[in-house]
Formats: structure tokens, C-alpha cells, sequence
């Protein structure tokens, strides 16, 4: 287990760095929490961006705009309302299919809910949901025979900023019921009705998924090529317009 908290570019690196070590077999099953500090918006690998987020209102509230390695849509990620996981593991740990893979993952997340008093239920793809309104959302892909998943758990995240920067198509809102972004989201600090804590939410996420996910998980901190590793990926890939806008 990894917690260590950075801008989207650090962030991504990060996490594509540790699947690379995860792969090669020089690192063990890793879960992460972090935090994206500035707040981040992190967009799919095969998003049109200007389709997904409103750029002019990112750049007026300084929010960064990074593409992720993995699919999905956009995603804000609130700094001070929002703890992100990221789970990077040999693939032979999830037997069965991707979708397989995603519901004992985000058991974790529904596990740690409970321990906060809400009730939450997995729904497919790759969706978290209390009172059936998404609180979690997750995103995957897999390479050289191990797996990346990452996901949000918003426990007091700004949902007017949400709105105000993320854009989704009328007929995604209509399959949901809902006729805004704002419709569809909630957090456990709205759905308990009280204060949520980060220190809270994290040690309810480290609770979850190591029930969820057992004991080859391991804590401790990146090694010493996985930060190298984090930083160059920072630089010549996460930290480029060419690759964060280019779609």
C-alpha cells in the first residue's frame, strides 16, 4: 500500500510505474490512496477532450487536465473531497473476466462504505452507487500479464465545480434518469449528512480492500526506479499537451 499525493501528471506516472513493476515481477501487488494536489481532472485514454470537459473553466480554476493509460470517461478529482485508489496486480489474481475483475475490486470500495454507515452497491461496468446515485467510478486496462484499476471515492467533493467542468452526452444523462452531471453524483459526506474526514475514508478504503483483496497487497513505499520512473513518464508523456489534448 502506497499513500503518497502529487499533481496529475506525478499521479499518473505513479501509477503506470508501479503496473510496470507489478508486470516485470520486481513488486507486489500494490494498492494506493493519494490525493491529487492541485485538483485534477483525468480524462480516458480515448476521450475526445474538448467533447468531456470545459477547458476554459479548468484553466480559471487552475485544475489540471490529464489523460489516464486507462479508458472510461472524465473524472474530477477534488483535492480536499475525494480519495483516489489505484490497484496494480498480476492478472492471475482476478480470474474470470474484466467485468469479474471490476466487481471484487470495487468490493473494496462497497466494503468501506458500509464500514462508514452507507449502504453501496456495485453496479456494472465500473460504478459504485449509494442511493442510486454514483459515489465511485473506476477505470482498468491491462498489460504484460497484470492489471491497473483505479477509481474515486468522493466522500466532500465540490459538486458545483464537478458540474461546472465536466461534460457528459444528453443520451448518457437519459440513460441514467437524470438531465445534469449534478443529477447523477452524490458523496458520503451529502448521504451521511455529516462531516467526512479524509484520515476517515481512508482507513475505512484500507479496511475494505484488504477484505476484499487479502493479504498479497502489501504496504510500503515506491521503490527507488518506481519514483524514477514516475517522474520521467511526468515529464515526457503525463506533463505534454500533445498526449493530455491531443484527441
Amino acid at each position: 500500500m502506497v499513500l503518497l499525493d502529487g499533481d496529475g501528471p506525478f499521479n499518473m506516472g505513479l501509477d503506470e510505474a508501479i503496473l510496470n513493476s507489478v508486470s516485470r515481477g520486481e513488486s507486489p501487488p500494490t494498492l494506493r490512496l493519494y490525493a491529487f494536489r492541485p485538483s485534477a481532472v483525468t480524462i480516458g485514454r480515448f476521450q475526445r477532450v474538448r467533447e468531456s470537459v470545459d477547458l476554459d473553466a479548468a484553466r480559471r480554476l487552475g485544475v489540471h487536465v490529464v489523460r489516464r493509460i486507462t479508458g472510461g470517461g472524465s473524472v474530477y478529482h477534488d483535492g480536499l473531497g475525494e480519495v483516489t485508489y489505484s490497484v496494480a496486480a498480476p492478472v492471475r489474481l482476478f480470474p474470470g473476466s474484466i467485468l469479474d475483475s471490476y466487481r471484487v475490486i470495487c468490493s473494496g470500495l462497497v466494503k468501506a462504505l458500509d464500514i462508514l454507515g452507507l449502504r453501496a452497491r456495485f453496479v456494472p461496468v465500473n460504478d459504485v452507487v449509494v442511493n442510486g446515485k454514483k459515489i465511485s467510478g473506476s477505470a482498468q486496462m491491462r498489460r504484460a500479464g497484470a492489471l491497473l484499476q483505479h477509481g474515486t471515492l468522493m466522500y466532500a467533493t465540490d459538486l458545483d465545480t464537478l458540474s461546472s467542468l465536466l461534460r457528459a452526452p444528453r443520451e448518457k444523462l437519459e440513460s441514467h434518469g437524470v438531465s445534469s452531471i449534478r443529477e447523477r453524483v452524490t458523496t458520503a459526506s451529502i448521504e451521511l449528512g455529516r462531516g467526512v474526514s479524509r484520515e476517515e475514508v481512508q482507513e475505512a478504503m484500507l479496511r475494505g480492500f484488504e477484505e476484499a483483496l487479502g493479504a498479497e497487497f502489501q504496504r510500503g513505499e515506491p521503490t527507488d526506479r518506481e519514483l524514477a520512473e514516475a517522474v520521467r513518464l511526468a515529464r515526457e508523456r503525463y506533463g505534454r499537451e500533445a498526449w493530455n489534448l491531443g484527441r
